[in-house]
C-alpha cells in the first residue's frame, strides 16, 4: 500500500458505566436518532454500551448503519471469573467490536498492556474488531515522556499478525479525558504520526492501513479540527456520546 491508503472514519462512543434497561425508550430514542443522523456521514458509527443494554440496543439499531460494542471483555472463553464478561458473550449479545485497554481500566483494575494484549487477542477468537486504547498520564506528559509512554504501551498492548480489519488503535491522552481539555491539534498531530510510523514499521501495509481513532474530551465543538488531523481516523468518545445531539454534532464532522 502507499501512503495514499483511503482510511474510512470510525466515531465510537463510549457510554462507560452509565444506562438503565428501565429507560429502554431513551436508549432507543437515541439510537434512531443517531442512526437517522448518520446516514449521511462519510464515517463508521458505533456505541459501546453497558453489556446490560447490549442487546436492546441491537435490536433498536437493527436497519441502520450503527454498530454495538462492548467496553471489555476477559481474556478467557469462560471460567471461574465472578463479574467478567468474554468476548464470546459480548458476541452472543450482539457486540461487533470491543474496547480494551481504556485508561479508566488499566488506572482502576491495574491492567497491564500484556493483559490489555491477551484481551485483543480474546476479541480477535471471538470475531470482535479491537479498540486498543493508548495514552499518557499528565505526569508523563509534563516530563516529556508522551512518546516514549505510548510506543512501549503499542508494543506490549498489540498482538502479533493484527490487522487492519481486526484491530484499531484509540490515542486518549489520560489527562483529557473528561476534563474539557483537549492537547492542540500539533500535539494530536505529533502523537498520531508516530503511532502510525510504529505500526508501519511493525505491521507493514496493516499497520498503514490500521484505524487511529482520537479521544479526551471530543466535542461539537472541537471535532472539525480535531478529525482534520493527519492520521486521525475518527473519534473515541466518552460523555458526548450519551445526548444524541453532541454526538450527531461530532458525526457531523464527516458530512
Amino acid at each position: 500500500m502507499t501512503a495514499k491508503v483511503k482510511i474510512k472514519a470510525l466515531v465510537a462512543g463510549n457510554w462507560k458505566m452509565n444506562g438503565l434497561k428501565a429507560s429502554s425508550k431513551e436508549v432507543k430514542t437515541l439510537a434512531k436518532l443517531i442512526a437517522k443522523a448518520s446516514k449521511k456521514a462519510k464515517c463508521d458509527v458505533l456505541v459501546c454500551p453497558p453489556a446490560t443494554l447490549i442487546p436492546a440496543l441491537k435490536d433498536a439499531a437493527k436497519g441502520s448503519k450503527i454498530a454495538i460494542g462492548g467496553q471489555d471483555c476477559h481474556a478467557n472463553v469462560s471460567g471461574a471469573h465472578t463479574g467478567d464478561i468474554s468476548a464470546e458473550m459480548l458476541k452472543d449479545a450482539g457486540a461487533t467490536y470491543v474496547i480494551v485497554g481504556h485508561s479508566e481500566r488499566r488506572a482502576d483494575h491495574g491492567e497491564t498492556s500484556e493483559a490489555v494484549c491477551a484481551k485483543a487477542l480474546a476479541a480477535h477468537r471471538a470475531g470482535l474488531i479491537a479498540i486498543v486504547c493508548v495514552g499518557e498520564t499528565e505526569t508523563q506528559r509534563d516530563a516529556g515522556e508522551t512518546l516514549s509512554v505510548i510506543a512501549a504501551q503499542l508494543a506490549a498492548s498489540l498482538p502479533k499478525g493484527i490487522t487492519a480489519k481486526n484491530t484499531i488503535v484509540a490515542y486518549e491522552p489520560v489527562w483529557a479525558i473528561g476534563t474539557g481539555r483537549t492537547p492542540t491539534a500539533d500535539d494530536v498531530a505529533k502523537v498520531h504520526a508516530a503511532i502510525r510510523a510504529a505500526l508501519k514499521k511493525r505491521f507493514k501495509a496493516e499497520g498503514e492501513a490500521m484505524r487511529l481513532l482520537y479521544g479526551g474530551s471530543v466535542k461539537a465543538s472541537n471535532a472539525v479540527e480535531l478529525m482534520g488531523v493527519a492520521n486521525v481516523n475518527g473519534a473515541l468518545v466518552g460523555g458526548a456520546s450519551l445526548k444524541a445531539a453532541d454526538f450527531d454534532g461530532i458525526i457531523a464532522a464527516y458530512r
